[in-house]
């Protein structure tokens, strides 16, 4: 009886490190945002003709993006009766309105649809606003004594 020892060729082993290094920070980076309570709440109604632009330009891609995995994406018809846990947003007056809502508060919102291009970088303001808020909130609660800036 012979024993063979198999060894893995060079370039194999690296390859297998470097997809399993890429896999975990890939993991890591999306990690924080999937256990945050981050939602888009798009407020619609029927016969909304820019509601219905965003759904063709937007809507398709947006669950694939990085915004859409961040915050995803939840609508809510301006005529239905308003789901418990946002009563307390105030009532939008136009549709589209986009409300980037953040553990039960308003981070900030986007009346109507300004075309593609203009969305998406009013969209990343807001997520970055967002971003901001919990860094500071994380650096606060990491050094207590240090004075508090009085909120704007």
């Amino acid at each position: 009886m012979s024993s063979r020892t198999t060894l893995l060729a060079p370039g194999l082993v690296l390859r297998l490190i470097l997809r399993l290094v890429l896999g975990l920070g890939l993991f890591m980076a999306v990690l924080p945002t999937r256990l945050s309570a981050m939602e888009l709440i798009m407020f619609e109604q029927d016969s909304c003709e820019w509601c219905e632009v965003w759904n063709e330009e937007i809507a398709p891609v947006y669950p694939k993006t990085t915004e859409g995995k961040a915050a995803p994406l939840r609508r809510v018809d301006i005529f239905d009766p308003r789901p418990k846990d946002l009563k307390a947003l105030k009532s939008p007056q136009f549709t589209p309105t986009f409300v980037l809502y953040d553990n039960g508060k308003e981070v900030g919102r986007i009346r109507g649809y300004p075309g593609e291009d203009f969305f998406w970088g009013m969209l990343a303001q807001l997520i970055e606003k967002r971003q901001k808020a919990a860094t500071a909130a994380k650096k606060s609660q990491n050094n207590p004594t240090s004075p508090q800036k009085p909120a704007s």
